[in-house]
């Protein structure tokens, strides 16, 4: 595989995020991860079980595919089961942009957050459909009210071109929740914005 080769996955269940970090990691070593979602996916556990939606950045985190104090969540604002799932979080080496700080520091504040944390590390960019609130995509099998408008999703987006994103993923698409098709419509747009943003960096 030459180092050049980028890769973007369209699900699906977010679990995918675990294996194709790991199919990264063997070209590019570990990455910084920007995580756009509701909800942070790094309990130890989900329903009892290790490796699932709910896991895959903590299963990440312990394998060493990311930088450790690299990496962010962007637009979180699901339920939380204790307090402790943001401490743990935070241990492992994540910080965490809150959908409320949108409102508090503006887009260009998130922005400035976002590249401030991963540095000039290769990046990974990770994009549950959730992390847009269901007005703009209900297609989702967790969706969180509050979220973010595909406009301040894409132009978050697009303010991450001068990083080099080795890697990404649009999940957690769920068509038959959606029969207006405005989440794949969505999902479509996403994934374009990440292949440009990685053929601008060629």
């Amino acid at each position: 595989v030459r180092r050049e080769q980028r890769v973007v996955l369209l699900g699906g269940d977010h679990t995918i995020a675990l294996p194709a970090l790991q199919a990264v990691n063997q070209v590019h070593g570990p990455v910084a991860l920007i995580h756009f979602d509701a909800h942070l996916d790094t309990w130890d556990t989900y329903f009892g079980a290790p490796c699932t939606h709910g896991t895959p950045f903590r299963r990440a985190a312990e394998q060493g595919l990311l930088v450790k104090d690299r990496s962010a969540h962007v637009g979180i604002r699901g339920s939380l089961y204790d307090r402790a799932d943001l401490l743990e979080d935070e241990a492992l080496g994540f910080t965490v942009v809150h959908c409320r700080d949108i409102d508090r520091i503006g887009i260009d504040g998130v922005i400035d957050r976002i590249l401030t944390r991963v540095g000039d590390h290769p990046v990974y960019v990770s994009i549950d459909i959730d992390v847009l609130d269901p007005a703009f995509a209900p297609g989702t099998g967790t969706p969180e009210i509050g979220g973010m408008t595909s406009r301040e999703l894409v132009a978050v987006l697009r303010a991450l071109r001068t990083l080099r994103i080795v890697g990404a993923d649009v999940v957690e698409v769920a068509p038959a929740y959606d029969n207006g098709e405005v989440t794949a419509v969505a999902a479509a747009n996403l994934a374009y914005e990440l292949v440009t943003l990685m053929a601008d960096d060629f």
